[in-house]
């Protein structure tokens, strides 16, 4: 495999390093192995290493000396406080948009949303394109706010809660079809400019998903396993 893009050899490497960790192909304290990720990329090593800094930054792995980049464990404490601050830089972001939008800005997004309810409404749902397209939409809102420190923070906290995000729904095609209504409200409190709305949804969204991750962990953490989420298209009925 080799790469060639637009985007930087290391961001493309944290990507595809990234995507393991998120659909948990590489464990919590599994160590990254960089000399076989850099043979698998044709790459080198030192672009290896540097993409591992990356997702260091994103809450994907710790680095230590002598021991090299490690998957992040992730706890019930851990994953109430990265919900808590993300839908807080969620919320800040949609009151941004709802209070900048001007005539025509709404419309590309709420063209993504019906091509999201679409996909949510598949016999089979494929699941790592379905939280793709949900960041997507996000990526639609960011401009509209117009807060480049913002808009770094919630870039960086992205693989993070898509990680997240893969633990607690499983796969369910009921969880990612309350994702969208959800996606849904919000987009139009911020039609309606109703920042009252916006963190009210905001704020039930993240406790249902601080919820059902906490679920899963204490489960996973009584029987000591962790089972890695298929990323292959899951049945709907």
């Amino acid at each position: 495999m080799r790469f060639q893009a637009a985007e930087s050899l290391a961001e493309q490497i944290a990507q595809y390093i990234g995507q393991q960790i998120i659909t948990g192909a590489l464990a919590p304290k599994q160590r990254v192995q960089e000399l076989k990720v850099a043979a698998e990329l044709n790459v080198s090593r030192g672009s290896v290493r540097e993409a591992l800094l990356l997702l260091e930054r994103r809450h994907l792995v710790n680095i230590f000396a002598r021991r090299g980049a490690v998957v992040a464990d992730l706890t019930v404490s851990d994953a109430e406080s990265l919900y808590d601050m993300y839908a807080s830089l969620l919320a800040t972001m949609a009151k941004l948009a709802a209070r900048n939008w001007q005539d025509g800005e709404l419309a590309p997004i709420e063209a993504h949303l019906r091509h999201l309810e679409r996909l949510s409404s598949q016999p089979e749902i494929n699941a790592e394109q379905l939280v793709e397209e949900g960041f997507g939409l996000m990526d639609l809102c960011i401009p509209i706010a117009d807060n480049p420190f913002l808009t770094e923070t919630l870039q960086n906290f992205r693989f993070a809660v898509s990680r997240m995000y893969f633990l607690a729904t499983q796969g369910n095609p009921q969880e990612f079809r309350h994702s969208v209504s959800f996606f849904s409200g919000v987009i139009d409190a911020v039609r309606q400019r109703d920042s009252e709305t916006i963190d009210k949804l905001v704020n039930a969204f993240a406790q249902h998903q601080k919820q059902l991750l906490t679920s899963f962990l204490e489960t996973s953490e009584s029987t000591g396993s962790r089972s890695a989420f298929s990323s292959r298209p899951v049945s709907s009925v």
